[in-house]
């Protein structure tokens, strides 16, 4: 099996614009059904070097309900390419736009927020995510998985210090921290 070719590529101003053509595109298609629509990912932090793969999350009241979501997706001209239990994952054909589909109180809709707050708002910990991504690129990888597997320490101990700012009252890019008194 060949090795797979994963670059970073540097932060590309033009990637939040991919993001609001999609967010629309989404939310026109989807209509009161997305009631979370985010861009996730590392393209959502300025300043960091990503692979040109656009992310967004998408919240919805009920993830089985294909109808509701899957389909109308598929019908603007989305490709299925993930079911599984929780989780749906449609594409762009041109593979540059990953949306993923949870139930809105999915915890894995707040990791993606927390994670990307914390980039955003934290050059040191953007470097060092940055810094690790470069490094494990310089390994051959025959799955994309085993390279995103391969980032998951660093990631949990991003989240961790996220956590533990939040929980003493630091606010988030998205003004959540501890409630005032």
């Amino acid at each position: 099996m060949e090795p797979l070719a994963l670059t970073l590529h540097p932060y590309d101003d033009r990637w939040p614009g991919v993001y609001r053509d999609h967010r629309r595109r989404i939310a026109d298609a989807l209509g009161t059904h997305a009631l979370v629509i985010e861009h996730i990912g590392s393209t959502a932090v300025p300043g960091l070097a990503a692979k040109p793969v656009v992310d967004l999350v998408v919240g919805v009241d009920d993830i089985t309900a294909a109808e509701d979501h899957v389909e109308r997706l598929l019908a603007v001209g989305y490709v299925l390419r993930v079911r599984e239990p929780g989780h749906r994952l449609v594409r762009t054909p041109a593979r540059d736009v990953h949306v993923h589909l949870y139930e809105r109180d999915d915890p894995a809709v707040e990791e993606y927020l927390l994670l990307r707050d914390r980039l955003r708002t934290h050059p040191d910990e953007r470097e060092l995510y940055e810094r690790t991504k470069r490094m494990l690129l310089e390994r051959r990888w025959h799955d994309t998985n085993a390279y995103a597997d391969a980032k998951s320490d660093v990631i949990a101990a991003i989240k961790a210090r996220a956590r533990a700012a939040r929980a003493e009252g630091a606010p988030t890019a998205l003004g959540r921290g501890r409630p005032p008194a």
